[in-house]
């Protein structure tokens, strides 16, 4: 008997020319130990450059989930803890991926963070659901995690 697993079987095979995408990102739901979010931002980027496609991906944290894009210091005041920000190095990938990360205004505020407070590259909206709407409206499919 071999321990071989069999492949899946693609049923359905999707390729698209173009990727345009928002993921409204509320909560942490995880994967193992990852975020559900990341790996499926991973998981679109990955196709896109597969595809050869066009993509533009916007990840609009806000909510319990603006923490994600706090530097350590701030994540470590935030938290309560000392270990630094464990997600930093998952939204650089992101980033550097081309994907756009954006912290919703109104998260910031009512947890009082500035910009100071949050990772390179990480721009703040006025608030989530107006990003979203925006987004939308420009043809971005959304994406709710």
């Amino acid at each position: 008997m071999s321990n071989t697993p069999k492949p899946v079987r693609i049923d359905i095979p999707v390729k698209l020319s173009s990727v345009k995408a928002v993921f409204s990102v509320s909560a942490l739901a995880f994967e193992g130990d990852l975020p559900a979010s990341v790996f499926h931002l991973r998981l679109i980027e990955s196709d896109a450059a597969d595809w050869k496609a066009e993509s533009e991906v916007v990840a609009v944290f806000h909510t319990n989930a603006g923490h994600v894009t706090l530097n350590d210091q701030s994540y470590n005041r935030d938290r309560n803890i000392e270990s630094g920000n464990p997600y930093r190095r998952m939204v650089e990938e992101l980033i550097e991926k081309g994907v756009r990360v954006e912290l919703c205004g109104a998260t910031a505020k009512s947890h009082g963070w500035t910009n100071e407070d949050l990772l390179p590259d990480i721009k703040v909206n006025t608030d989530a659901m107006a990003r979203t709407i925006q987004l939308v409206r420009q043809g971005y499919i959304k994406i709710t995690e």
